[in-house]
Order: structure tokens, then sequence, then C-alpha cells
């Protein structure tokens, strides 16, 4: 009989049935329940649990007797296509704040109403808030192209509407190699919070996928796992120091990253814990993207192509690889050539 994971993730319960037969299902509260089918402990199984638990978390609509043609009666119907259910599970809540924004006030709107004028006053009223309103105006892309091309709508009223400016900035501060110290000196081997790090730096992973990975996407010391925001699937060795770092542990069954009460976290959760992690390790300022981008640095100091770092992180097109091998380049170039400033 199939033993049952200490600790348990979360909503993931374990039936055994009048024959005998172990059956696993995820359900959230007294909510409905979504039976998983593939063996425990597979690939296969973690892919099914995380999908159960995307779906049962997916907000209820908000008025399901909401009138045909109205605003809030087209976004039901993007709701149950691919064009929706094919977005990342963070893409969804993130737009479903939008439209649950929108559809307070203008729901029962006739979808005609929604005009470009509208979509341009909707983005105006979000221009103190800038990442707000080019969310807004994303999730009403994708509402109104999937429309069109779904013969419910003739016009796009999104066309031609032009993101708000956006405040310039590098994003996440980059690791320095002092921080990386620090933090090891105060989280050693064996600690829940070096398990964290040595999670991060040593997959390049972002959070929302370290905490999904665990011994079931690992085969012959070679883990593989399909990143959540673009679906791109990496391939990740383990290395020897990492290896050593989930040997000592604590992990958990099906997740390496665990809480202090030994369970998996969401993505959110992890992010604040791995801040507070940092704080008392005296970087306040870190964070796990952070990480990422020193671990992306790393590689291209070491000589990592744009090929071999799209592959390591799960990057396309070659954009986000040539910020860090033309950073890399630059300084290599320079401290070969800083000697022709000097008298011959």
């Amino acid at each position: 009989m199939e033993t049952m994971p200490r600790p348990r993730p979360p909503h993931l319960h374990r039936q055994v049935s009048r024959h005998g037969k172990t059956v696993w299902y995820a359900r959230v509260g007294k909510g409905r329940r979504v039976r998983i089918r593939s063996a425990f402990g597979t690939p296969e199984f973690d892919a099914e649990y995380q999908a159960a638990i995307a779906r049962l978390s997916e907000p209820a609509a908000k008025d399901d007797r909401a009138p045909t043609g109205s605003l809030a009666w087209l976004v039901q119907r993007y709701r149950e296509v691919g064009a929706w259910t094919n977005l990342s599970l963070a893409t969804r809540r993130q737009r479903e704040n939008i439209f649950r924004q929108v559809l307070d006030t203008a729901g029962r709107q006739p979808i005609a109403k929604v005009t470009k004028a509208a979509i341009v006053a909707g983005r105006d009223r979000r221009a103190k808030t800038p990442f707000q309103a080019r969310h807004f105006l994303d999730a009403m892309r994708g509402l109104f192209r999937w429309a069109v091309d779904a013969g419910l709508v003739t016009v796009d009223p999104t066309a031609g509407v032009a993101d708000p400016a956006m405040p310039k900035s590098e994003g996440f501060p980059p690791w320095a190699e002092e921080d990386v110290a620090a933090y090891e000196t105060r989280w050693p081997i064996g600690t829940r919070e070096r398990v964290w790090f040595d999670v991060l730096i040593y997959t390049g992973l972002r959070r929302g996928d370290a905490v999904r990975f665990g011994r079931q996407h690992v085969r012959n010391g070679i883990g593989t796992i399909k990143t959540q925001k673009t679906g791109t699937v990496v391939t990740l060795p383990i290395l020897p120091i990492l290896a050593e770092t989930l040997a000592a542990g604590p992990c958990g069954d099906l997740t390496y990253i665990i809480n202090a009460n030994g369970r998996p976290f969401t993505k959110e959760s992890f992010g604040n814990a791995f801040k507070e992690a940092c704080r008392k390790a005296g970087i306040p300022n870190r964070s796990a993207h952070g990480l990422r981008k020193i671990a992306a640095a790393r590689a291209a100091d070491r000589g990592a192509t744009e090929a071999q770092l799209d592959a390591i992180f799960g990057w396309t097109g070659g954009r986000m690889a040539s910020l860090y091998t033309r950073s890399a380049n630059r300084r290599r170039l320079a401290i070969e050539a800083m000697h022709k400033l000097a008298n011959s």
C-alpha cells in the first residue's frame, strides 16, 4: 500500500476504497474534489496535483446569471476556453483581480459599450500605478482578441491603445558576492533557509517553479521541470554542492523547499519568507529574483553562451541572455585591454 507523504502537501487527501484501493484527490476546504489518477510520487502525479489546485483556486464567476451579451457574460465565456486556461496560474490570478474591478462597475453593461475611449479611460484611471495600468491593458487585450477570433465581437476596443509610460528601473537588484557570503554564513547547510537558497542559485529556477521542484522531478541526477511562466521544459543537472545541501535537508516529500511546518510554500508566501531570511542575514534589500540574476551573471562570466543561458533559465529568443553575455564580454574585454592605457 502507498504510504502517506509526511508532511502532506496542502489540500492533498488520501482515501482507501472498500476494495482496498488507494485514491488521491485534491480538495480546498469543503469544496469539490478533483481526483488525481497518476501514480503517487511520479512527475505526472505532481503535474495533476498542481493543475487540480490551480482549478480549485480559480475565483468563482461574479454573477452566473450575467445577461447574454454583457461584459460579465463575455468574461465567463473567456474563462472556459484555452486562451484563458493555457495562461499560467500567476497570470490568471493577476488578470482575475483586474476583471473583478471591471465587473464590479461595468459587468452588466453590453459589450458594445466597451469602446476604445472606455479602455483609454480605464488605463488613465490607473496612471498613478503604471504596472496596474499595464496589467489592465493586458487583461482586456487578451479578452477582446479572443472575442474577435471567436466571432463574439467585431471590433477590438483595445486595438491602438498605447501602453502606459513605465518608470525606468533595472528591476530587482542583483546580489553581490558578499551578499551570498553573508547569507551562507547566517544559514549553514542543515537549515531550511539554506535549502531555499541553494535550490534557487544552483538551479536558476524562478521562485514559482522552485517551490514545486522535488525528488519526483529528478532522475539519475538530472532534474526536469516545465516552467509555469513560459511552459518551457528546463533540464537541471543536480550539482554536487546542491546535492550535499539536499541530502542534509530538511526537505519535503514532494518539494525540496518547505516552510517551518514542513509543508510546501505557495510562490507568494515563499517570497515573503525568503525576504525575512535575507533580513536576518543582514541583507534586507535582497530577493529570490535577484538571486536568479547573480546566477545568470555567474554563468555568463564563466563563458556560458546565449543558447546555454536560454536553456538553463528557460528563456527564449536570446534577448535576456544577451544582457548577461554582453555585460560579461564588456568586463572581460576591459580587463584584457586595460594595459593599453599605460605608456609602452
